[in-house]
């Protein structure tokens, strides 16, 4: 077949949520691919630090901080974040509403402490537990610092959480004109769970400036993800696949569902889409 570039989405679709370990038959329908001449590339909502231990695997490049920042070998090919004054307006504008943040810089996250010790004075809520459980494994797996440490470096996307809609209102009246309210289908655990990204970039564009560089169009691409935040890389690939573990709105969307990654759903979606030979 025709050589292909493929992009790839992490949590969910690479990995199971929060894991740098993809499943062997996952490494090995990506090592099958190349040897068939096929690209293949990260995108993700990572940042490039929380993905970094992912390039090992020989990825022929990465699309991190959902388009903020693409880098193929060594080559930079786009460097996004936000100025200092939206920096300044978007966090004060976010803390003024109690909303929690994770701020993501290229080389290191940073997440607010005051979150876990809200769900820690409020652990008798049995989501609450569940949900201090899980951050503090997403934190400790992906090396997500407190933000205590934080030293003013460039952001390229926040990941926000709160308790209530209303909390979101104003912050969508004065920044809804630059930055997309990414929400997750669904309040995890009774928490309202979301991403705030520049509207300079998306993971479809992202997804075309790597196609450009080696000399491709997007009729060229075949994309993998599961949520929302990939919804502009399967809208922009000649042909988007869902992965079964993923959001029901973006498998009305896809042109294909595999399964899902906990069944190694990326080995049989390469097989199945002629990317590579079956066992």
């Amino acid at each position: 077949m025709e050589k292909k570039l493929i992009f790839l989405d992490i949590d969910g679709t690479l990995t199971e949520p929060g894991s740098n370990t993809p499943p062997g038959s996952a490494l090995m329908a990506i090592r099958q691919a190349q040897e068939e001449g096929h690209r293949v590339f990260l995108c993700s909502g990572r940042s490039y630090a929380m993905l970094s231990p992912l390039l090992e695997y020989g990825f022929d490049g990465v699309i991190a901080s959902s388009g903020g920042y693409i880098i193929c070998g060594n080559q930079v090919l786009f460097d996004c974040p936000m100025t200092q004054e939206q920096k300044l307006r978007v966090l004060g504008v976010l803390k003024n509403n109690g909303i929690f943040c994770t701020i993501e810089c290229r080389d290191n996250s940073y997440t607010d402490e005051s979150f876990k010790e809200f769900l820690k004075q409020n652990e008798n809520d049995g989501g609450n537990s569940e949900l201090l459980r899980w951050r503090e494994q997403i934190e400790s797996s992906l090396g997500i610092l407190p933000m205590k440490a934080y030293q003013g470096q460039p952001i390229y996307k926040i990941v926000i959480m709160c308790r209530f809609a209303q909390q979101l209102k104003e912050p969508k009246e004065l920044l809804e004109r630059e930055f997309v309210f990414c929400i997750q289908e669904g309040d995890q655990f009774g928490i309202i769970n979301g991403e705030l990204v520049n509207r300079k970039f998306d993971k479809g564009r992202g997804l075309e400036q790597v196609c450009r560089h080696f000399g491709y169009s997007a009729k060229d691409a075949v994309a993998f993800g599961d949520s929302m935040n990939d919804l502009e890389m399967i809208r922009t690939a000649a042909f988007g696949v869902c992965m079964e573990n993923g959001s029901q709105a973006l498998k009305n969307i896809a042109d294909f569902v595999c399964p899902p990654v906990s069944e190694d759903g990326l080995y049989k979606g390469f097989v199945t889409l002629g990317l590579i030979k079956g066992k």
